[in-house]
């Protein structure tokens, strides 16, 4: 091997380096996103009410998992959770479209810092918040009378497939946030995440539907993570026999992985493309 060439190989320690300066870059803007919670209290506590009232409203006046053998929140709060997971995407384009009209992530692009580090601060800030956003409505749902049955092992699984939603949902609204470049733009989402998100089984079974709509419900990715985590956690899942509810923990799994495997890339590429 040739001086020239042991030179631009990069060893171990170079690998090292490089590592250490992304997870540091990295951890600095996910400080950042961390630190806004603190400096908008109003804006954190509205997304945490939000979902909240929802299930409060569907629990105690319009009357959602209706038909469904035993208590009814046992099979709503479940559905609730998938969607808290689902609306996160409508935070994540706000902030990104935000700090994209500020020209903040333009500045940091002309930092040296590791390119992807903004990338993964507004995904780590997002999923801590989800966290705490699974934490406030699980206590409300015990509130209610809501229990899980199926032990703490079972009840980590459901966390984690509900976290896997939120995670590729994350990256879906980061590319079209990329893409739409504005907060106005917000809106136009929102009157499409809303349809997708009531054409589940949250609030009622598909067997209660008329047969082709209840069909498309049942392949709805949120209405799998749904069924998933009602099975996990031992509550009534209101099963229709059909293949994709059977098989409703593997279709969990595979559509949100599917959503990340189309939407990260389109993100990454959008993010090294911007201000050129």
């Amino acid at each position: 091997m040739s001086a020239a060439t042991a030179a631009a190989a990069p060893g171990p320690d170079g690998a090292t380096s490089r590592l250490g300066w992304a997870l540091a870059d990295s951890w600095t803007m996910t400080r950042r996103e961390l630190a806004h919670w603190a400096r908008q209290p109003v804006e954190v506590i509205v997304n945490l009410a939000f979902p909240v009232m929802l299930l409060l409203m569907f629990t105690y006046l319009v009357g959602g998992g209706r038909g469904v053998p035993g208590d009814p929140t046992e099979y709503l709060v479940p559905g609730m959770l998938a969607l808290t997971m689902a609306f996160g995407l409508e935070a994540t384009m706000l902030a990104v479209t935000q700090d994209l009209g500020k020209g903040v992530i333009d500045r940091f692009r002309s930092m040296p810092m590791v390119p992807g580090a903004v990338l993964v601060g507004r995904s780590a800030a997002d999923m801590l918040q989800s966290v705490v956003s699974l934490a406030v409505m699980t206590g409300v749902g015990y509130a209610v009378g809501w229990r899980w049955h199926n032990g703490a092992a079972a009840a980590l699984g459901a966390v984690g497939l509900l976290l896997l939603l939120r995670f590729a949902m994350l990256w879906v609204g980061i590319h079209l946030a990329m893409v739409a470049g504005r907060p106005e733009m917000v809106t136009a989402v929102q009157i499409l995440v809303w349809p997708v998100g009531f054409l589940s089984n949250v609030f009622a079974t598909p067997a209660s539907m008329p047969g082709w709509l209840g069909a498309v419900v049942e392949w709805n990715p949120m209405s799998a993570t749904a069924t998933a985590v009602r099975e996990l956690f031992g509550n009534p899942g209101g099963a229709t026999g059909s293949w994709a509810a059977e098989h409703a923990g593997l279709l969990a799994a595979l559509w949100p992985v599917a959503i990340i495997a189309v939407f990260f890339p389109l993100a990454v590429r959008k993010f090294a493309r911007l201000s050129r």
